[in-house]
């Protein structure tokens, strides 16, 4: 395996990381209105299942954009070049909805909490969606001109494949998102999220059916098969365990389908990074889009000395914070009031 293929790889295990684990997290944030509703109490506690955790699943994010801009600067540099607007809104909605979690608890007022709660929501509709609907565009090709840089308009971006990634991610992460809760929660809370979850189940697995059917006969290769069986059966798997009251299974059902549209998608893609619609001979590729051999060397042995200990890291918070959480738990709210204090 070269250094432009054990990054490409790399990168690729970053955003499946990021998927897998800030995927449940949108999913929190987008049913967070639904299963929250009746009692503040409720919200608190869906909100409370990725409070120890949601801010670590974001450092995948940042770790596999500065692996993609040191290991391949080109392909970094044309795809935020290209998608700059809507990276961007994502962006946005990313800070918002980080706002939204850190200062819902200060003000004890029950409309700034629902101001805070309406920007967890949008804060996890709109990078849910957009991330399905970017890699879609990837996978698919831009227009890239002879210079490697981005030469269309927002139209090109609006593909029928594009949109329906984002449909994809959208119901997929929703999922994800329900099957945590049940996995997190007891009593009412879970009993609604179970109900939630197997609504969902017959419209993701549609998108992800269709979706992933699209992208294996247009882009895909002989192994591609692998990732593709396995999302349906990651499903499948999902159904069958939720069913049993096996919440543990459901819940990594979903978790190895996320896992292998991921590698679905990248395996399609590559070798390419980010294709050209306009002219193949202006595909950016792991060996025109990298960095230099001794820059890849070097970043491979940093990568391979300090992984291990952030996997280990992550896995020993998800253990600490393990149990179940009720209605029961939440205490009282606490916080200043919203407006002057008074003497």
């Amino acid at each position: 395996m070269s250094v432009q293929e054990f990054w490409f790889v790399l990168i690729g295990v970053l955003f499946t990381g990021y998927f897998v684990l800030e995927g449940f997290d949108f999913g929190v944030g987008m049913l967070m209105p639904t299963l929250g509703k009746g009692s503040d109490a409720r919200r608190r506690v869906v909100l409370n299942t990725i409070g120890p955790v949601w801010d670590a699943n974001e450092v995948w994010l940042l770790t596999a954009a500065g692996a993609m801009f040191a290991a391949f600067p080109e392909w970094y540099a044309s795809l935020f070049s290209g998608f700059y607007l809507a990276l961007l809104l994502l962006l946005v909605a990313l800070i918002l909805r980080i706002c939204a979690i850190e200062y819902r608890g200060k003000i004890n007022d029950p409309r700034w909490r629902a101001r805070c709660d309406f920007g967890i929501g949008i804060g996890s509709w709109i990078p849910a969606i957009a991330w399905g609907w970017v890699f879609a565009n990837v996978v698919h090709g831009v227009p890239l001109n002879e210079k490697k840089q981005f030469a269309g308009t927002v139209w090109d971006l609006l593909g029928p494949y594009a949109l329906l990634g984002g449909l994809v991610t959208g119901l997929l992460f929703a999922l994800h998102g329900a099957m945590f809760l049940v996995l997190k929660t007891d009593g009412e809370v879970r009993d609604d999220a179970r109900r939630t979850a197997r609504l969902l189940l017959v419209p993701a697995t549609v998108a992800v059916g269709a979706f992933g059917l699209w992208t294996q006969l247009a882009y895909g290769t002989e192994w591609t098969w692998i990732p593709l069986a396995l999302a349906v059966l990651g499903l499948a798997t999902a159904v069958a365990a939720d069913l049993g009251h096996r919440d543990g299974w459901a819940f990594t059902g979903t978790t190895v389908t996320v896992a292998a549209a991921t590698a679905l998608l990248f395996g399609a893609l590559f070798p390419n990074v980010l294709p050209s619609t306009l002219d193949s001979a202006f595909d950016l590729t792991i060996h025109n889009a990298s960095s230099t051999p001794y820059t890849l060397k070097v970043m491979s042995w940093a990568a391979v000395l300090v992984t291990p200990v952030v996997l280990v890291y992550q896995g020993w918070t998800y253990w600490v914070f393990r149990k179940r959480i009720t209605v029961e738990q939440i205490p009282a709210p606490v916080g200043l009031p919203l407006g002057p204090v008074k003497d």
